[in-house]
């Protein structure tokens, strides 16, 4: 099993391999935004993987294009609907306040 910790809040959320991000912060108290789905279609669950970036899934062409439309993306954005726990180490994700 994988930790997956949010940022600010600190929760910790354990995760089997195959767990979107999305799904794994949609179980907790943590608030994000996700119009389209899950479709990577809307780009509104922008996260920021602070830590464990080689345990989530590599980043797909649709999701690489729908993050190149989105202002603010960093080296350490991913769609937490697209980014998928490997279950090889543990991750750290800032889930984004500012929408």
């Amino acid at each position: 099993m994988t930790t997956v910790t949010l940022m600010p809040s600190g929760y910790k959320v354990e995760a089997g391999a195959g767990a979107s991000l999305l799904s794994l912060i949609l179980g907790t108290d943590e608030k994000i935004q996700h119009n389209c789905d899950g479709k990577a279609t809307c780009g509104t669950c922008h996260v920021f993987v602070l830590e464990g970036r080689k345990g989530v899934s590599k980043i797909s062409r649709e999701e690489k294009e729908k993050l190149d439309s989105i202002v603010g993306v960093g080296s350490k954005s991913r769609l937490a609907c697209q980014a998928t726990i490997l279950g090889t180490e543990d991750v750290t994700v800032e889930v984004l306040s500012f929408r």
